[in-house]
Parts: C-alpha cells; sequence; structure tokens
C-alpha cells in the first residue's frame, strides 16, 4: 500500500508540473505515466541496494529512454515527456537540507547533503547524456511500426 501511494503521488505530483509546464493536453497522461515510471524505477533500484546516486543514474536513464519511445510514438518532441517525467526525481529535499543546514551553521551536514545532492544531480545528468546516445534511428522505427499498425 506505501508503494501505491507513492506511485499515486508521483503521478498527481507530475501531472501538476505538466499543466505548470503548458504540455499538450492530449499528452498529460503519457507524461504523468513518464513519471510514475521514473519513480518506480527508482524505488526498485532502492530495494535492489542501490545508493541514491546509483538509483538516480538508472532511473533517469530507463526515464529518458521512455520519453523517446513515447516521442517517437505520440510524434511529440522528448522535451516534453522527459522535462515533465523528471519531476520526481530531482532531488528537491537534497537542496532544502543543505540550505537548511548551512543557515543553521552545521557546516558539516550542509557539506555531505550539498555532496549527495551535487551527487544526484550529476547522476540525472548523465542518465539523460546516456538515454540520447542510443541511436535515433531505433526509436523512428517504433514511430513508424505504430503508423503501419494504425492505418
Amino acid at each position: 500500500m506505501y508503494i501505491a501511494g507513492q506511485l499515486i503521488a508521483a503521478m498527481l505530483g507530475t501531472l501538476a508540473f505538466v499543466i505548470i509546464f503548458h504540455a499538450p493536453k492530449n499528452e498529460y497522461m503519457f507524461c504523468a505515466l513518464n513519471g510514475v515510471l521514473g519513480w518506480l524505477a527508482y524505488l526498485i533500484f532502492m530495494e535492489w541496494g542501490a545508493g541514491v546516486t546509483i538509483a538516480s543514474l538508472g532511473a533517469t536513464l530507463i526515464l529518458t529512454l521512455v520519453a523517446r519511445v513515447l516521442s517517437a510514438i505520440r510524434r511529440c518532441p522528448a522535451t516534453i515527456f522527459l522535462v515533465t517525467g523528471i519531476f520526481t526525481l530531482v532531488p528537491g529535499a537534497g537542496i532544502y537540507y543543505t540550505a537548511y543546514y548551512l543557515l543553521m551553521n552545521d557546516l558539516a551536514l550542509c557539506t555531505a547533503k550539498g555532496i549527495e545532492t551535487f551527487k544526484v544531480a550529476g547522476a540525472i545528468v548523465l542518465g539523460i547524456v546516456f538515454g540520447f546516445a542510443v541511436p535515433q534511428s531505433w526509436f523512428n522505427q517504433l514511430g513508424r511500426k505504430e503508423k503501419h499498425v494504425g492505418k
């Protein structure tokens, strides 16, 4: 039940960000689905014993690949699905606690949380880079197959 609640929260949070981001209305559910898949991948990596950084890297890679698949099938820019879907993985709490510990003058905790947050942000960037390293032609094939199925 706890996991289902997290996935619902991930979907609603992503959906709210989709609305703020002004994504096309017919893509709302696909964007929300991508956010849920990204968070689910993160939870699975954490369950397997990966650290926060590796879990963020793996989840971002999966999220980026799903965004590219949705882009090919739905004939939209991958950015629509990627930027809105990544919302669930952004280390907002890490940024908050880094600033909090800095203001409370607890430099040891500030440094530790800041380094962890920086590593997660770097992992997100690498996940996106690795996801876009896959040739576009692989995804274009999905779009063509979807087009032929619809005829």
